[in-house]
């Protein structure tokens, strides 16, 4: 099997790419990371999506791929060029709400509907906020994050950060969890109870 061998790619994919470079954006998520959350968000009908860290929109793109007619999804992202972007690119989906605010913010005010999906891609609701990021996942509903192995643009001391936040989903009786250490480092967790 060759795992490197995409050949669903989002249509609008290549432009976002572009748009990375044009921009110098340089934390976009991978293929991989993408192409999971598709299947994710497909195995779930009429979802209600969360992600947390919009940023240029390229996992967003995937997202919206997997998500059927009867799908929302929010994207939450503090960065007001990064959702103007994205408002570009995405705008017109009615599916899609881009929030342009901070997501700390966000995560305390929300008061809707629970979410099937969350994919925190930003500070807050992976290192911040976890408990309350998680307790807007419905039972049955996947968290998702990226990036837990050792990156080279991570900071002094962020391998101490990345390790608590291991540890504690690790002694969460309400989570079942998955570390795979593929991609940038991916754990998948499901909400049980």
């Amino acid at each position: 099997m060759n795992d490197s061998n995409i050949l669903d790619k989002p249509k609008i994919h290549a432009a976002i790419e572009a748009k990375c470079q044009e921009i110098g954006f340089s934390m976009p998520s991978d293929l991989y990371i993408g192409t999971l959350l598709k299947t994710l968000i497909s195995s779930k009908p009429a979802a209600n999506v969360l992600e947390l860290g919009t940023g240029i929109g390229l996992s967003l793109s995937w997202m919206i791929d997997g998500l059927d007619a009867n799908s929302t999804l929010t994207t939450v992202d503090n960065d007001p060029a990064l959702c103007a972007i994205a408002q570009d690119f995405f705008g017109a989906d009615s599916r899609l709400s881009i929030v342009c605010a901070d997501g700390t913010e966000w995560i305390k005010n929300y008061k809707g509907e629970p979410f099937d999906l969350i994919f925190a891609d930003a500070w807050p609701g992976k290192y911040s906020e976890i408990d309350e990021t998680l307790a807007l996942l419905k039972i049955g509903g996947f968290y998702v994050i990226d990036d837990m192995s050792a990156q080279p643009n991570w900071p002094a001391g962020h391998q101490d950060k990345v390790d608590a936040l291991v540890a504690y989903l690790e002694q969460r009786p309400d989570l079942t969890s998955t570390k795979m250490n593929w991609s940038t480092g991916v754990i998948i967790a499901t909400r049980r109870y």
